[in-house]
């Protein structure tokens, strides 16, 4: 049903019924986006988010009947981009995975191609983040999270201005989102993720980048 849905929105739908196999059509197919369920025979779907995470930065929304929220914490860890728990509005994940397809959207630098953050260089138009000559590696969402702190290093950012500018929603969502994102982005591009100091927490309000610095 989930599939005749999306068909009938404009999308190319292909199928995948246990978890075992989904590493490897997904390597066949190459989607643009993967609805990932968390309930799969074989490997679960959190195990099957690994798997695509070692190789490709593809969007990822997983639905799941499970309402615990370690679950979908996990999920988020494991490289998820978003998630629903079913019963969902077939019309909001509609609205999510046109969100995830978008261009990234968010990022005002008044024209510029650099941005600096830290010791990090983002080139805009070639989506590389450096450190140095070393390319960090990130998902296009957190590449959009880390442009759209660096663009404005004067702003502080609350939680719902990152859900709105980086995920692209313009309705509440689950701040749990930005949190475990910000979690991920810093384990890849700071010295050292327990001291922060290119994605800084602004206690009470929210993230700010950090102080430019030059490349050691």
């Amino acid at each position: 049903m989930l599939a005749l849905f999306l068909e009938q929105s404009g999308y190319r739908v292909e199928i995948c019924s246990d978890g075992a196999s989904a590493p490897e059509r997904f390597a066949e197919v190459k989607p643009d986006l993967v609805l990932l369920d968390i309930m799969l025979p074989g490997l679960n779907g959190i195990e099957v988010c690994r798997e695509i995470r070692r190789t490709s930065g593809t969007p990822i929304v997983m639905l799941t009947a499970i309402s615990g929220d370690e679950q979908v914490v996990v999920g988020l860890e494991a490289g998820a981009d978003d998630y629903l728990q079913k019963p969902y509005n077939p019309d909001v994940l509609l609205a999510r995975i046109r969100a995830r397809l978008r261009p990234i959207v968010g990022i005002d630098n008044a024209g510029a191609e650099h941005l600096r953050i830290g010791d990090l260089t983002v080139d805009v138009v070639a989506h590389e983040v450096r450190r140095g000559t070393t390319a960090i590696n990130l998902t296009p969402l957190e590449f959009n999270l880390l442009a759209t702190l660096a663009a404005k290093p004067a702003q502080v950012f609350t939680r719902d201005m990152l859900l709105e500018e980086v995920w692209g929603y313009q309705y509440k969502a689950d701040t749990r989102l930005v949190n475990v994102h910000v979690q991920r982005l810093r384990s890849k591009v700071e010295h050292d993720p327990d001291d922060p100091q290119i994605v800084a927490t602004v206690r009470g309000v929210g993230y700010r980048a950090g102080a430019v610095s030059n490349p050691s």
